[in-house]
């Protein structure tokens, strides 16, 4: 189970890698107003770079919990692994393709990433 856990960790830690990308894409970022300072700013990048990190914040939580309710519910634990690692991954590809603009891409991978957290759901409410 430990490597379901290790997903957690790296998925609480994606939206700090992608606003990094955002406050170091540009000089002049100021703490003191972070949101009013993406704002402003006319990249893109910057802006995506945002998104990415808000993005990986509002699928942090589902995730989580689907990897505890598939653990609690007795799933086989190469499966919630499996299932985790594929999050993972399809969040990292998304958080890029958020970055590099390719929205087709980032939608593709946002959906993969949502049908890995639907199948643990729905593991363990089945209890398979």
């Amino acid at each position: 189970m430990s490597i379901a856990y290790w997903c957690i960790v790296i998925a609480a830690a994606l939206p700090y890698l992608w606003v990094s990308f955002a406050k170091s894409g540009a000089p002049g970022y100021n703490n003191k107003d972070p949101r009013g300072w993406v704002a402003r700013q006319d990249s893109y990048r910057i802006r995506n770079a945002n998104g990415a990190h808000l993005n990986a914040f509002e699928a942090f939580a589902p995730f989580a919990a689907s990897v505890l309710m598939a653990q609690f519910a007795g799933v086989d634990a190469g499966r919630i692994s499996i299932l985790a690692m594929a999050f993972i991954a399809f969040r990292i590809l998304h958080g890029i393709f958020y970055l590099t603009a390719i929205h087709r891409l980032r939608s593709l991978s946002w959906l993969g990433g949502f049908a890995c957290v639907a199948a643990l759901m729905v593991m363990a409410a089945l209890k398979i």
